[in-house]
């Protein structure tokens, strides 16, 4: 992976003015300051899964439409968003891709990660990854694939709800019970007509997937494709990321090819965990 810099350290300023999104500054006390932040913290976390117009934030968020204006036009202003000319649509800008690039350049899951990466580069017919919880969603912090494939939607960055997809079901049958019942407790997304929504139903998968060290799904996040992944743990035995590889369904069908790349899957997810300092059966 290609070293990215680091960026620099801002110097403090704790009278920094806030614009309106016009010239003159205004000054916000520090308690309007906070609520201005965790709002601004909100509409990023809502465009960075549903680039959308100032309306859609408004419905989803429950807010004033001027204070969602003024909002996504800071955030604007700042590059932290983008917007679309065409369409009116906001998504995330730049400079939070800056942000985010120094995350990566320093993650040590993807260093510890990357020489059993390499081993597995010559598979044929499947998209590795590397995956961490964010919130509700499991997002692809790393994808490697053939120059030959071209499996849509493998690509880093790509992000889906938790219980849609080998990866996502991982992360979060070894979370917490407490977060794993409130999450369950949500109205959860259809994906295709072979994602699981029944809670009951996807108790027992979680409960099957802790007891096996890994998962296999066919067909839940998109109609062509099925995912195998297993768990990384670090040092404590805490769960920190999954390493998945994506696949076309008919693979599926091939069992002894299943068999082959489960083995492998599980062998290097770990080999990486105990680098981090994991030991089997703690």
């Amino acid at each position: 992976m290609k070293a990215i810099a680091k960026p620099g350290k801002p110097a403090a300023n704790k009278s920094a003015p806030v614009t309106d999104g016009d010239d003159s500054p205004t000054v916000e006390a520090p308690e309007d300051a906070l609520r201005g932040m965790a709002r601004s913290f909100a509409v990023l976390d809502y465009l960075a899964s549903s680039p959308g117009r100032v309306v859609d934030v408004t419905r989803q968020l429950n807010l004033p439409w001027a204070t969602v204006h003024r909002t996504i036009v800071q955030l604007e202003q700042a590059h932290f968003l983008r917007r679309d000319p065409n369409s009116n649509r906001y998504e995330i800008g730049p400079r939070l891709w800056f942000l985010g690039s120094a995350y990566l350049a320093n993650h040590r899951v993807l260093r510890t990660a990357m020489p059993y990466l390499a081993r597995l580069e010559g598979e044929e017919g499947i998209a590795m990854q590397i995956v961490e919880r964010i919130g509700y969603q499991s997002v692809a912090i790393y994808s490697h694939q053939r120059v030959d494939e071209d499996i849509t939607k493998a690509h880093y960055g790509y992000h889906f709800p938790l219980h849609c997809g080998s990866k996502g079901q991982v992360l979060l049958a070894n979370e917490d019970p407490a977060f794993i019942e409130e999450y369950l407790s949500r109205d959860l997304e259809r994906l295709t007509a072979d994602t699981i929504t029944d809670a009951g139903v996807l108790r027992e998968v979680l409960e099957n997937i802790r007891r096996d060290g890994f998962s296999l799904t066919v067909a839940d996040v998109q109609p062509f494709t099925g995912s195998l992944a297993s768990p990384i743990r670090d040092a404590s035995g805490k769960t920190i990321s999954a390493l998945c590889f994506v696949f076309r369904k008919a693979l599926v069908k091939n069992l002894a090819r299943r068999e082959d790349l489960t083995d492998k899957l599980m062998q290097a997810a770990q080999s990486i965990s105990i680098d981090l300092g994991w030991r089997p059966g703690q």
